[in-house]
C-alpha cells in the first residue's frame, strides 16, 4: 500500500510506515546478522512502497549506511529513498563519546554522505546530546549544511525538553526522535506538547516496547537477552503488562487485525506523530509492518487503548 504524508513542516513526502534499519548491518547490536538479508529487507521495502529509512553511523558501526547505499545504487533511483541518519558517536582511545561540536557534526555528515553514496541526506539527526556544546550552536552547524544542500531537514534525538528548547532557539528543528510507547508515556508530559506547539514532527522509537506490545508473549515466555533484567518483563509487572496487551488484542481481533498493527496505528492518531519506523529482521516482517496502514481506529477505540494504558 503506497501512502504519502508530509513529515511535519519539511518537504519530505514519506510513507508513514518507515523502516528502522538497525538490523540492516547493525552487527554491533544483533549477533549473526546476514548482510544479504539486510539488503533484501531494503529491496522489499522499496518494492512495496516504503521510502523512509532510518539509519545511523553507530549501526554497524557504518555498515547499515553502506548497505542502504548499495541498494540505492542498484535501484538507480535516489528519489525513491528518503534517508534519515544520525551522528554524535565518536571513538576516542577505543571508547565511544558523544560530540555535538559543529566541526564534528560536519565531519559526521560528510562520512555518512560517503557511506550512503549520495550527495545529500534527507534528514540528519544529532543522535545523542553531548555535555558541552550549546544545542543551538550544534543545530546551527546543521542549518549551515542544509543551506549548502547537504541535508534537507534537521533532527535531534534523545534530547530532553530543555535541550530541545535550546536546540530550537532559532526555530530550525524539524524532527525529534525519542522513546515513546504505550508503557512509556513520559513524552506526553512535556515533549509531545512542545513538538505539537512548534510543528516539530515526533518520531517514537521502541514503539512496540521490545516486542511486549506485539501480542506474541505469554506468561510462560522467558528471555535470554537484555529483557531478562528489565522489570517490565518480570514477575507481577510482566503479568499486568500482558493483561493490558490482551485487552488490545480483543480490539484487534474484532477488527480482523494483529495486535502490533493496532498499537502502531494508535500512535498515528497522536498529535505531531506523522511517521513510525518499526524495525525488522526478515523481509516478511517489513511487509507485515505495512499492514498498519490498513487499520482504521475509531475515536472510541483510540480512547479505549489510551484508557487501558493510562
Amino acid at each position: 500500500m503506497t501512502q504519502r504524508v508530509k513529515l511535519g513542516r519539511t518537504d519530505l513526502e514519506i510513507n508513514p510506515i518507515g523502516f528502522g534499519t538497525n538490523a540492516v548491518g547493525g552487527h554491533n547490536i544483533y549477533p549473526n546478522l546476514n548482510d544479504e538479508t539486510g539488503r533484501e529487507m531494503v529491496r522489499t521495502a522499496i518494492k512495496n512502497g516504503i521510502n523512509f529509512f532510518d539509519t545511523a553511523y553507530i549501526y554497524g558501526p557504518e555498515r547499515s549506511e553502506e548497505l542502504i547505499g548499495e541498494v540505492m545504487k542498484e535501484t538507480g533511483s535516489r528519489d525513491s529513498f528518503i534517508i534519515a541518519t544520525k551522528g554524535a558517536h565518536k571513538l576516542v582511545d577505543g571508547k565511544v563519546v558523544f560530540d555535538n561540536s559543529p566541526s564534528f557534526l560536519r565531519e559526521a555528515v560528510e562520512g555518512s554522505l560517503k557511506r550512503l553514496g549520495t550527495d545529500y541526506i534527507d534528514l540528519y539527526y544529532i543522535h545523542f546530546p553531548d555535555e558541552h556544546t550549546p544545542k543551538d550552536e550544534a543545530v546551527g552547524a546543521l542549518k549551515a549544511l542544509k543551506d549548502e544542500g547537504k541535508i534537507r531537514a534537521i533532527g535531534v534525538s534523545n534530547f530532553n525538553l530543555d535541550q530541545l528548547k535550546e536546540a530550537n532557539k532559532d526555530g530550525y528543528v524539524d524532527v525529534l526522535q525519542s522513546e515513546y510507547n504505550l508503557f512509556k508515556r513520559d513524552a506526553e508530559k512535556d515533549l509531545l506538547p512542545y513538538t505539537s506547539e512548534h510543528t516539530i514532527s515526533f518520531i517514537p522509537y521502541f514503539p512496540l516496547a521490545a516486542g511486549l506490545l506485539g501480542g506474541k508473549y505469554t506468561k510462560e515466555t522467558t528471555f535470554q537477552d537484555g529483557r531478562a533484567k528489565n522489570p517490565m518483563f518480570q514477575g507481577e509487572q510482566f503479568i499486568r503488562n500482558l493483561e493490558k496487551v490482551d485487552k488490545v488484542r480483543s480490539i484487534a481481533e474484532a477488527k480482523g487485525a494483529e495486535t502490533a498493527h493496532v498499537v502502531l496505528a494508535w500512535y498515528l492518531t497522536r498529535s505531531s506523530i506523522d511517521a513510525l519506523i518499526p524495525g525488522a529482521k526478515k523481509p516478511d516482517q517489513v511487509l507485515s509492518n505495512l499492514k498498519t496502514l490498513d487499520v482504521r481506529l475509531t475515536p472510541e477505540e483510540a480512547a479505549e487503548i489510551d484508557r487501558i494504558f493510562s
